[in-house]
């Protein structure tokens, strides 16, 4: 019952989405079905007629132009057939170019809208790595299921009622004939829909073993440390597995279908039987038996079409489809309008997070004011919770206890956009997009389009200006290479160059020197003079900056002060880890 009630439900949805999708297309398609399908039933009453008239000329009650003109006729429907199975197959591909597009925006939409937090949870991972495989087979679906109706359907009905009008007992043993095709394809689906939540996860994974052999990324560590056996291992392992998890599957359903068409063959050949005995009696001529035999074995092609191809895909793909809209239905994270007015700051008032799928909270219990034109330094080592704290803080992540407020809007209540509309920030997990200069800063404000505003932002971030804006940043795209560390200050140019209230700069150095890191925060600091600032680093050097420095430990606050003040307390963390840097620079020089 919950396997009927899921593959009715997608049906239900997927027919009405085709139609929102390419309206004129689909009509227009079902409309050839139609056509098509009468074309068919149409050439068995002609070779009725032909076959009649052959053999009123064998007995002499006819002449040649008598079976010239039924001849011609079913020529013509044939040649008809022809033509329209040609159209038909290619106004498919017109269907799905424009349908496509439709239910990948409507994919990317949603996942614009669903609470960030929720791309930590692997299990969710996988659930869109399966709706993205389910877009492509949302056409086939839909369309099958109307086909069914206005190809199939009109075929089966128009051609039963000749059947019926010749020999009742006809119809009834096809019909029977299909039910045992009908169980068959209801098993497979099932089993299929279990291989497709089983083969979610090792597809990821295959696919990021594969990335590791061939993308441009990790070509050079795989190489040079001798990493490619390791992942050519794992891709081979996971690509045998999924192999193995397919062919279970396919034997399983191949032998029950096979026992099943053997049934549907029963029919077919009892139907046979009684058409022969009928013509021998008299009941029906010589050419409604060579019709009626072609329409039998026109019907038994087709319900093997239906069911083991159409209906067998239907079944077989019901889990990726049923995956899309798992995704859809997902809650969106929606909230009220409202304005931030960053003169109030931003507050934090006994915050708590837990990621999805852990039990561990990163973030326990913290209480915090940032004033507005205040810049404020977040410290810690590895695990701490600082980023996690910074997603808080900026609304990105809604805490899970306690409350957050960004110039006054509580972040669990109030609309994302809202939030963000005033925020900018670069992050040590920064994008390479591979467009060119101009765009990989102007796509923080697309709106903006200042090229004056960009070469500022860009000098301010000592990003490389002797390259011009239309440059392509990418070897694959006929453009240039950069190091790490231009390209992070291209995305510092990137934050800066957004229009902001409230800006977050976390780690995004990395890749770059301290002198030069204490530089552009030095710059940072100029450029944030009257905004809320958050900066976060691992390195003390800059966080002396800030007027405020905010010491976390274990997801908690442990301190807050002024450089100065932190060091005072020689027992505290940060005095420990300015210490510990400290040493490290000694050693170094």
């Amino acid at each position: 019952m919950e396997r009927r009630n899921s593959f009715i439900k997608s049906v239900l949805r997927t027919v009405p989405m085709q139609f929102r999708a390419a309206p004129r297309q689909t009509a227009a398609n079902n409309l050839l079905s139609i056509v098509h399908a009468l074309t068919w039933t149409l050439g068995v009453v002609a070779t009725q007629r032909l076959f009649d008239a052959i053999t009123r000329a064998a007995a002499g009650d006819a002449g040649f132009a008598d079976c010239l003109i039924p001849l011609l006729f079913l020529a013509a429907v044939t040649f008809g057939q022809q033509i329209l199975n040609g159209i038909h197959n290619f106004y498919w591909s017109i269907v799905e170019g424009k349908a496509q597009p439709y239910y990948r925006k409507r994919l990317f939409r949603k996942l614009s809208v669903l609470d960030p937090a929720v791309f930590e949870n692997t299990e969710f991972l996988d659930d869109v790595n399966k709706a993205r495989d389910g877009v492509w087979w949302l056409v086939p679906y839909s369309m099958t299921f109307l086909n069914i109706f206005t190809f199939y359907g009109v075929f089966f009905v128009s051609v039963g009622f000749y059947l019926w009008s010749l020999k009742p007992v006809l119809l009834v043993t096809l019909l029977a004939a299909f039910i045992p095709a009908v169980i068959g394809q209801t098993v497979r689906g099932k089993v299929f829909t279990k291989l497709e939540e089983e083969s979610a996860p090792l597809r990821r994974e295959n696919g990021h073993y594969q990335s590791a052999l061939c993308d441009r990324e990790f070509f050079k560590e795989t190489r040079i440390l001798g990493g490619y056996r390791f992942f050519h291992r794992l891709f081979t392992d996971t690509l045998k597995l999924l192999t193995q998890k397919t062919w279970k599957a396919e034997r399983k359903t191949a032998l029950l279908q096979l026992a099943l068409n053997l049934l549907s063959f029963a029919g077919i050949a009892v139907s046979a039987i009684l058409l022969f005995n009928a013509t021998m009696s008299g009941e029906v001529s010589i050419g409604a038996f060579a019709a009626v035999f072609r329409a039998l074995d026109t019907v038994f092609s087709i319900m093997q079409e239906i069911v083991n191809s159409h209906l067998g895909d239907m079944n077989q793909n019901l889990g990726k489809v049923a995956n899309y809209f798992r995704v859809l239905d997902m809650p969106e994270r929606v909230g009220e309008p409202g304005a931030p007015d960053l003169t109030l700051g931003i507050t934090a008032e006994n915050v708590s997070f837990t990621y999805p799928g852990r039990e561990e909270p990163a973030v326990k219990g913290v209480t915090l004011t940032l004033n507005d034109g205040e810049t404020v330094a977040i410290v810690g080592e590895n695990g701490a919770g600082k980023s996690t704290l910074v997603r808080l803080l900026t609304g990105l992540y809604r805490p899970s206890e306690g409350k957050v407020t960004v110039g006054g809007l509580d972040t669990s209540l109030t609309d994302p956009s809202s939030l963000y509309q005033n925020t900018s920030g670069v992050f040590q997990g920064y994008q390479r997009y591979k467009m060119t200069l101009a765009e990989n800063v102007e796509i923080s404000d697309t709106a903006a389009g200042d090229a004056n505003r960009m070469e500022t932002v860009l000098r301010d971030a000592d990003a490389d200006m002797t390259i011009p804006p239309d440059t392509m940043l990418s070897p694959e795209f006929d453009g240039i290479d950069l190091s790490g560390g231009q390209w992070q200050r291209i995305a510092i140019a990137r934050g800066l160059y957004r229009s902001n209230g409230f800006i977050v700069l976390d780690e995004p150095t990395s890749a770059i020197d301290p002198i030069e890191e204490t530089r552009i925060y030095e710059q940072f600091r100029r450029l944030s003079e009257g905004k809320c600032a958050v900066v976060v680093t691992h390195r003390l050097g800059s966080a002396k900056l800030a007027k405020k420095i905010i010491v976390m430990d274990g997801g908690r606050i442990v301190d807050i002060g002024t450089h100065e003040e932190l060091l005072a307390r020689s027992e505290g963390k940060y005095a420990d880890m300015w210490a510990a840097q400290a040493r490290w620079y000694a050693r170094s020089s």
